[in-house]
């Protein structure tokens, strides 16, 4: 069975956020987009506003959807569908990551980060998905 996840790329100008997953669990350790799993009879970016108010205690604006893909790890098949998104009220807070930071787009090269986000960083680092 194939996971579908939601994630954002959620911009601050020219920065994007990543989060850092928990010591426990699939993957620790390593810099996300922030999201998560899309539940039974949910629309995907309803659970993208879910997602980022549980992990992060914000409120975000789902915009487009930028980019999909897909990952086969050894335990479990994974579609991600990562949307634009941006911050409309709250303050980040650690409530399901380990951390957070804003980074430069070309910094996002240097974050061990899971094998599904890298094409989009690669088009973030092409210059989509970030304003002009």
């Amino acid at each position: 069975m194939t996971l579908l996840v939601a994630a954002g790329i959620v911009v601050d100008g020219a920065r994007v956020l990543v989060t850092q997953r928990p010591a426990k669990g699939h993957l620790p350790g390593v810099w996300e987009f922030p999201g998560g799993k899309v539940e039974a009879g949910e629309a995907p970016t309803d659970a993208l506003v879910r997602e980022l108010r549980e992990e992060l205690g914000v409120e975000v604006v789902v915009e487009d959807i930028v980019e999909v893909t897909f990952h086969r790890y050894e335990t479990r098949d994974v579609l991600l569908l990562f949307y634009r998104c941006r911050i409309v009220s709250g303050t980040i807070e650690h409530l399901g990551v380990a951390d957070h930071r804003w980074v430069e787009p070309e910094a996002l090269r240097t974050l061990e980060l899971p094998p599904a986000d890298v094409p989009v960083v690669e088009a973030i680092l092409r210059g989509h998905h970030l304003p002009r």
